[in-house]
């Protein structure tokens, strides 16, 4: 028994070669696509994109290749009864999945989280799909793709995914004088505002809730500082978001 029956009894290396390319190229378009998401501070960045490109190709492969041994080269039917479409099988799973990756995906104000887990569950399904269809290099090579990616954009991240963020609130005795001092912090903070809120109170305080992003989290000792500076600020908080 050699190498490629031990391995694969659809492919032959070169063919799997190919296989391996796809995936790749796959991953690298998804990467393109992702940097520019996420250097526009869009909640979906680079693994996400990565993650969903892949599981796109790997469906693909899965569905047009991994059933030869059933078709009839002579009629173009399918052993068992005629018109059957086993491709169908992989279609109603990219399908199904979406429900239990919708499960892990919250909003905190203008912050979505769990969309890179949401992926990461979906390209599972499709190593699933490979494995079982006994394309077993392919679903490994895939998984260790994904295992090195997911590895690596969290150790090296870039652009948007790499940014903290903070969800700020204050209490202060005069807003309309303290919006142009708060426009000036964060600029000099140098963060990204993606939600705000502001509450006017009938004793004249006002509350402000903002979730910013920024390269690093927001230290005890700016928000100390900033208050310092401030007597207007009657509280502050900051708690980061995980």
């Amino acid at each position: 028994m050699n190498l490629e029956q031990v391995f694969d009894i659809h492919f032959s290396l070169l063919q799997t070669a190919d296989l391996f390319l796809r995936i790749i190229v796959s991953c690298a378009f998804g990467a393109i696509i992702g940097i520019e998401r996420s250097r526009r501070f869009k909640e979906a960045g680079i693994r996400t994109h990565i993650l969903v490109c892949c599981g796109a190709a790997l469906f693909m492969i899965v569905s047009k290749y991994a059933f030869p041994e059933i078709a009839s080269a002579e009629e173009g039917l399918f052993s068992g009864s005629r018109g059957a479409d086993p491709a169908r099988v992989a279609a109603q799973v990219v399908s199904g999945i979406s429900f239990l990756g919708a499960g892990v995906i919250f909003k905190n104000g203008g912050t979505i989280k769990g969309l890179s887990t949401a992926a990461g569950l979906w390209v599972t399904a499709a190593i699933g799909l490979a494995a079982g269809a006994g394309m077993y290099l392919i679903a490994l090579f895939v998984t260790i793709v994904v295992s090195l990616m997911q590895f690596l954009t969290h150790r090296y991240a870039i652009g948007s995914d790499s940014y903290a963020a903070n969800r700020l609130q204050f209490t202060v005795k005069n807003g309309y004088e303290f919006n142009q001092s708060l426009h000036r912090q964060l600029d000099e903070w140098g963060v990204q505002v993606t939600d705000s809120k502001v509450n006017r109170r009938k004793d004249g305080t006002t509350d402000y809730d903002l979730t910013v992003l920024r390269p690093k989290e927001i230290t005890y000792a700016e928000m100390k500082a900033f208050m310092d500076a401030h007597e207007e600020v009657l509280s502050a908080s900051n708690n980061p978001i995980r």
